[in-house]
């Protein structure tokens, strides 16, 4: 293995971004703390498995079942 290489004539992967994008988005802390604690017990970073989880409800097209107050 070298000490340094030169990757002064590289280029960026054209299709990196097309497979993921940053965004923002605002979770319940205990929507947090139920991925975090999971992601220690299977060793999967918590943002890779939220990820996989809202994936799955989009292949799977789910809606969620919301209850307004009464």
């Amino acid at each position: 293995m070298r000490k340094e290489y030169d990757f002064l004539d590289s280029k960026k992967n054209p299709y990196a971004r097309l497979l993921k994008r940053q965004i923002t988005i605002r979770l319940g802390i205990e929507v947090i703390a139920y991925f975090k604690d999971l992601s220690r017990r299977v060793g999967i970073p918590y943002q890779n498995l939220i990820n996989l989880y809202l994936k799955e409800c989009a292949d799977s097209k789910k809606r969620p079942q919301v209850h307004w107050g009464h």
